[in-house]
């Protein structure tokens, strides 16, 4: 599972050097060029981490760090990167709800390690699967669709993840049934699953004329399609 990290920076050279050294590491990037945009891409896309710029236009980087912690995402990262290097500054930026600091110029090797550093803290909560416009987050239970959290069942949501997990695989009903019913009889619970699947299906596919995310392999089983 990849972690998604998004980056609000106003300067185009220090946004995309940023982007190249996160990407070499694995990481998901999200870019903003200005604190409206990164606001909006926080809300859209529910990042594990935040790096961001203090000296925005539009939304100043404390304005969207407070606003940040306002919404109880506590679970997420936020490391500010800025020119501003007094202590009473960096002080004033950690009260504020960052969770590091770092101060222009600065290492793109010593940014990669602080990032692992603070994700090692907190960043197993905010762990995600993102496929076919679902979000999914083990950790937390979370399904989302939308930008809308998904009501599920723990049946529900076992399944979804096995299947997100492993996206394109044909998944048999034994299988399945192995994650959400580790001792059932197979034969009594194979309607067991399909009724499942069928609520899943009830769920997740909101548009008709979109293929299914989950679908039917005649004599086999289920996957999920990327």
């Amino acid at each position: 599972m990849k972690q998604l990290v998004l980056v609000v920076e106003d300067d185009d050279m220090i946004r995309n050097l940023i982007k190249v050294y996160l990407e070499k590491e694995d990481y998901e990037v999200l870019l903003a060029a200005n604190g409206e945009e990164g606001k909006y891409l926080f809300e859209k896309h529910a990042p594990c981490l935040v790096l961001l710029d203090l000296m925005l236009p539009e939304i100043n980087g404390e304005e969207l760090c407070e606003w940040i912690r306002s919404q109880n995402r506590n679970e997420v990262s936020i490391i500010m990167i800025t020119a501003k290097t007094s202590s009473e500054q960096k002080i004033s930026g950690l009260k504020m709800g960052a969770d590091d600091y770092v101060s222009k110029p600065f290492s793109p090797q010593e940014l990669m390690a602080r990032i692992e550093a603070v994700l090692r803290r907190g960043g197993q909560f905010c762990q995600r699967i993102a496929l076919s416009g679902l979000i999914i987050k083990p950790r937390r239970g979370e399904v989302i669709l939308d930008n809308t959290v998904v009501p599920m069942t723990k049946y529900e949501f076992s399944l979804l993840y096995y299947l997100m997990e492993n996206p394109g695989l044909v998944l048999s009903r034994d299988k399945l049934l192995e994650q959400i019913h580790p001792n059932a009889d197979s034969e009594v619970m194979d309607r067991t699953i399909d009724a499942h699947i069928k609520k899943l299906r009830e769920k997740i596919e909101k548009i008709p004329s979109r293929p299914e995310r989950i679908q039917t392999v005649r004599g086999m089983g289920y996957r999920f399609v990327p």
